[in-house]
């Protein structure tokens, strides 16, 4: 193994470190500096903010946006799936169906242990 060889790809590691870590310093050169009694406000929609901000949110809302995401990302790999793959074996939709059954055990499980839904 020859260093030409990796000398590119060590390249590229130390632009990928440095182009960010530069650019976050760079910036305070070019950014306004005012400082205000109004900058350290919470921002709510440019009214004078009424009470605390600090809320607490129900560990369900997570629960249901994570669970969204899942099922998005299901889609869209189911989608691209059935395209890429038109002749499909029995073994293969086997497959696939023992794969949606986990997920489904796995949505159900986590829906039912956070007592959304009642099975």
């Amino acid at each position: 193994m020859l260093i030409e060889d990796y000398l590119p790809v060590a390249i590229f590691a130390l632009v990928t470190i440095l182009f960010p870590v530069l650019a976050f310093y760079i910036s305070r050169f070019f950014r306004p500096t005012k400082k205000s009694a109004l900058k350290h406000t919470t921002y709510e929609c440019g009214e004078a903010p009424i009470g605390e901000a600090n809320i607490q949110f129900h560990f369900q809302y997570y629960m249901f946006a994570i669970i969204f995401v899942i099922f998005d990302i299901i889609t869209v790999f189911l989608m691209i799936w059935a395209l890429a793959f038109t002749d499909l074996s029995l073994t293969a939709k086997a497959y696939m169906g023992v794969f949606l059954v986990i997920l489904i055990i796995g949505v159900t499980y986590a829906l039912k242990k956070e007592e959304v839904i009642w099975i």
